[in-house]
């Protein structure tokens, strides 16, 4: 069995707490696992955020705090490319694996973690949501933060692993770069949660992906979480263009059909490196050696810097062929791209976000 052991977890320099959540089960159970590190009740954790931010401490803290808006929100899209309707479950913000093309870094500006201690309010819209909504919902944690790299402090995900799994008409995607999956074996899921890996060449994994787990002990945990019932989905986002990036993509491709089978991988998203302008020097200054900034990247559509089209659309058509060479049903999908670009790519497009939503809540629909 893939364990975490010997990954990098997750330890506070400092935990603040917001009064609102101090005494809160959640709060309670998250302290209680760092029972030697300093803690401080404060009033207010958004005064807390700005003048963290202001101070620029590289400290990674942890914030326990109460979510003021909703948790559950769609996916705002991009203007002329398509989208599939996702629903993001913010219940936290922050990382500390500390990729270098990672856009949290220009959202988020203080070096705190946040993780939201309401749960009774999370637990509660979700609820009641599901139950008034006709239609099918595909929810994931992994916009605002790694799904599973706080596991071992929340338990979260087996926690939601557990109150989806008797819902008809949503999953839960838990979406990670992280290998702690212990509290989600043994669990009965009924198959209503998709836990997945994003992946990349083992050479930027080496290189631009900090503290993430390996590529290799991504592909064990997934096994693992395939013996124990799991549905699996693969995202390839970002993709990065790279000397030796055919080599390097085709390699994992081969190696996830070695190990997952394919009625067991419910889809596999493809997306090219892309982030707004206004954020390049940033994370030139953060990450100098990176070498993803040797891409031609150009503005796109939507304002973000994005590979040449060309480039884009050969590294998708490239990897849908190389996916298709092992399964001719793994449903494969383009993340915030132009139909133009799926017509190239892959041969067709949907028609619109609506049909490229029914297609993939047909993949998890009972």
């Amino acid at each position: 069995m893939i364990s975490s052991t010997g990954r990098k977890s997750f330890s506070p320099a400092k935990i603040f707490i917001e009064e609102s959540v101090s005494r809160s089960a959640w709060a309670t159970r998250i302290m209680a696992k760092f029972p030697q590190i300093e803690k401080e009740v404060i009033a207010d954790a958004n005064a807390l955020l700005i003048e963290d931010a202001a101070r620029h401490s590289d400290e990674k803290s942890l914030l326990l705090a109460r979510q003021r808006g909703p948790f559950l929100r769609l996916c705002p899209g991009t203007q002329k490319h398509l989208c599939c309707l996702y629903y993001n479950l913010d219940v936290a913000a922050g990382c500390d694996l500390e990729c270098s093309y990672c856009i949290l870094q220009g959202y988020l500006t203080s070096p705190l973690i946040t993780i939201y201690c309401n749960m009774d309010d999370m637990y509660g819209e979700l609820g009641k949501r599901l139950a008034r909504s006709r239609s099918f919902h595909r929810i994931g944690t992994g916009e605002l933060s790694d799904s599973l790299t706080f596991e071992p402090v929340t338990e979260l995900g087996a926690e939601l692993v557990v109150f989806f799994a008797d819902k008809k008409n949503a999953i839960i995607e838990l979406k990670s770069k992280n290998v702690h999956i212990e509290s989600l074996l043994g669990l009965a899921h009924n198959r209503r949660s998709v836990i997945s890996w994003s992946m990349n060449t083992e050479a930027m994994q080496a290189c631009e992906e900090g503290f993430a787990a390996t590529i290799e002990d991504r592909l064990l945990a997934a096994a693992e979480v395939q013996r124990a019932g799991y549905r699996i989905g693969f995202h390839f986002d970002p993709m990065l263009d790279h000397p030796g990036w055919q080599e390097g993509y085709r390699d994992v491709v081969d190696k996830i059909f070695r190990r997952i089978r394919p009625e067991n991988i419910v889809w596999i998203s493809l997306g090219a490196l892309r982030y707004p302008a206004a954020f390049d020097t940033m994370l030139r200054t953060r990450h100098p050696r990176s070498k993803i900034y040797l891409g031609e990247l150009l503005p796109g559509m939507d304002g973000k810097l994005r590979y040449f089209k060309p480039i884009r659309i050969e590294m998708f058509r490239k990897m849908h062929d190389w996916i298709r060479s092992y399964s001719r049903d793994v449903f494969i999908y383009l993340c915030m791209e132009s139909r133009d670009v799926w017509q190239k790519s892959f041969g067709w497009a949907p028609r619109s976000n609506a049909e490229l939503k029914r297609l993939l809540d047909d993949q998890v629909r009972e």
